[in-house]
């Protein structure tokens, strides 16, 4: 049908509608696609790029170098070494096997190590290193090297290796590093991603535990460029992190491989204390263990060793370790007393050899008794049933206040593993920790340093120190920090009366110069560096009455593990104090036969700076000493030699 000239208008009038509606429409979407492109290759063009770097760059951590550890005079006791390792790369060598047969051929690889980096090996990605051996030699490393175009995938590296030059001497002050594990990941707050790194090492013990943060510094970073299956290709660029911070200790390693070598055979712990500033000059517990050991991880039987020693060579017993601290407690219980003006110096007390109780005998060490003592004499003889009478007067309230104030039952803020804080106890903790009453028989036993009460060698060291300068001494372990100097332990007056004081010194200055002194056999004879001390044996059975009704077991006759703790503390010269020194033998018997001699022995050490000369020590001793003396000087500490200063 023939369409009108109207319909052929409208018609053509539709399309041209659509027409136009359909082209504004693909304009403005390739006006849109336009714009997204501009802003896409101009405006954007900065993050986009960065995107694409990401997919090619990665950014891998440097471990900074670890932060050494000096004693007082600059020699070095924690130091780091070049560590010579070999690694490989799987997919580069082709027959691993083949390849580990050959370098077996050039360099003595442990068996061990070569199952070891197997099993790691086909855990990991064949493109990433494994290590097969490390601290090789340079020797060792010259042949690889020479020997590259037969061993395809292995390469020499070069990194540092934390070393410990005096050994066990100073294990259990300078602790040691090892791999962080899963439980150290568990247990810390530390956000650090060095942490994150295969077999970075952090302190486990010690000073290198607790001053980690100082010594390990921050890691630097390095650009490298990967393929698409995450393989190295270039390394783009570097930058070093800050090394750890050096850090000084205010110990002298000599005077503490003496006191080490000095405690040989036994299981016993030492303090030296330097009454100008607080420094510790010496922190020694025997028998010790090499940190060396643990560095690159312990061997199974290496560490059962250590672990069933009936010794607790692991176990740093001058500052873990907590004793009933026996009669060199005494001084505080008197202190207290003569403070609350509740006995004078020249009343006497009657001891027959025990002291009755509410029914509850309490005996003397000497089964005769004493007879009338005062204080010197008390003191001097170290009689018990004296203490026994005054401490029922002073109680144990103000007993316990006193010990504190000495440096007892109080946790010595130093950066070392698990410092003890002892147990200087009253009414109140007894109520608290017990539930129960406070006795009078625990006061008498408290007396003389038994029952509840509980002291380590160090805070021995703190109470000796403090009794002989009346000032507040702080131990102090640290003496500079990357060349800073840190606050001395000096400290104010102490607030004691000095006539307190003043005969307490005297008393203690008899126990190792008068004949009738426990100690006398131990007496320095060199007056410009004799000795003031007291003391101390306690118990760690009970005696039965029916025991000593037949005459108590000497402790020689006893196995080793109830036979009594020595103790020993004193300071020195008397007449102008430099040193205090604490010591503990456990189960060593008497104090004046096991551990003043050990103690008169360190302290002529730290006075003279070396061997004193032989008219220092009584005549009958000095041949003895002589042998001793050699026997010391010929000790090298493990690595020690050639690693003096740095």
């Amino acid at each position: 049908m023939k369409r009108s000239a109207k319909d052929v208008i409208a018609s053509t009038s539709t399309i041209s509608r659509r027409a136009l509606v359909m082209g504004g429409a693909q304009l403005g979407v390739i006006g849109a696609l336009g714009w997204r492109l501009q802003s896409m290759q101009v405006e954007q063009a900065d993050e986009f790029r960065l995107l694409a770097e990401e997919n090619r760059i990665n950014i891998r951590l440097l471990p900074p170098s670890r932060g050494l550890i000096f004693d007082r005079n600059g020699i070095a006791i924690a130091a780091n070494e070049q560590n010579y390792r070999v690694v490989m790369v799987r997919e580069d060598a082709g027959d691993v096997g083949e390849v580990l047969a050959k370098l077996t051929e050039i360099v003595d690889i442990n068996p061990a190590n070569l199952s070891r980096a197997m099993e790691e090996m086909r855990r990991r990605s064949p493109f990433v290193p494994v290590t097969i051996a490390d601290r090789l030699s340079w020797e060792d490393v010259a042949q690889i090297n020479l020997n590259t175009p037969a061993l395809p995938g292995i390469q020499a590296e070069v990194g540092l290796s934390r070393v410990y030059p005096w050994g066990a001497d100073l294990a259990h002050v300078v602790g040691y590093v090892g791999p962080v594990s899963d439980y150290d990941l568990s247990r810390i707050d530390d956000a650090d991603p060095l942490l994150q790194i295969p077999k970075f090492q952090i302190g486990k013990t010690g000073a290198e535990n607790k001053l980690e943060h100082t010594l390990r510094g921050s890691a630097g970073t390095r650009r490298i460029e990967v393929n698409a299956a995450g393989r190295i290709m270039r390394e783009l660029d570097r930058q070093e992190g800050d090394p750890g911070k050096d850090i000084q200790l205010t110990l002298d390693s000599r005077l503490q491989s003496y006191v080490q070598a000095r405690l040989d055979g036994e299981s016993a712990g030492a303090v030296v204390i330097d009454l100008e500033n607080g420094d510790l000059r010496a922190i020694a517990s025997a028998p010790a263990f090499d940190p060396n050991l643990f560095v690159r991880g312990i061997s199974v039987p290496d560490w059962t060793a250590l672990n069933e020693d009936k010794y607790r060579p692991l176990a740093a017993k001058a500052v873990q370790g907590t004793y009933p601290p026996g009669s060199t407690f005494k001084m505080v219980t008197v202190m207290a007393a003569m403070e609350a003006g509740l006995v004078t110096p020249d009343e006497t007390v009657y001891c027959p050899g025990f002291t009755d109780v509410f029914n509850i005998r309490f005996h003397c060490w000497k089964r005769g008794g004493h007879g009338n003592i005062d204080l010197h004499e008390s003191l001097k003889q170290s009689c018990d049933c004296y203490y026994y009478e005054i401490a029922q007067r002073v109680g144990i309230d103000k007993m316990a206040e006193m010990a504190r104030k000495l440096g007892l039952g109080v946790r010595h803020d130093l950066p070392l593993s698990a410092v003890a804080e002892g147990l200087a106890p009253d009414k109140e903790w007894k109520s608290r920790v017990r539930g129960e009453e406070w006795r009078i028989g625990d006061t008498v036993n408290a007396s003389i340093g038994q029952g509840y009460v509980l002291t380590s060698p160090l805070q021995l060291a703190v109470m000796t120190a403090r009794i002989a300068t009346g000032r507040e001494i702080t131990p102090r372990l640290i003496r500079l920090i990357d060349g800073v100097e840190q606050p001395s332990g000096l400290g104010e007056s102490l607030g004691i009366n000095e006539n307190t004081l003043r005969r307490i010194r005297a008393s203690m200055v008899d126990v190792c110069n008068h004949r009738r002194g426990t100690a006398y056999g131990s007496r320095i004879m060199d007056d410009a560096h004799k000795m003031a001390g007291k003391t101390g044996t306690s118990q760690v059975r009970r005696i039965t009455p029916e025991e000593r009704a037949a005459g108590v077991t000497s402790n020689e006759d006893l196995p080793w593990e109830r036979r009594d703790h020595a103790l020993f503390v004193g300071y020195a010269p008397f007449d102008n104090p430099r040193y205090a020194v604490s010591v503990i033998v456990e189960h060593g018997g008497g104090g004046s036969r096991a551990a003043a001699p050990i103690a008169r022995d360190i302290i002529l050490q730290a006075q003279y700076g070396g061997p004193p000369p032989l008219e220092a020590y009584p005549t009958s001793v000095r041949d003895q000493i002589a042998e001793q003396q050699r026997r010391i000087e010929a000790r090298v500490p493990p690595g020690a030699k050639g690693r003096d200063r740095v």
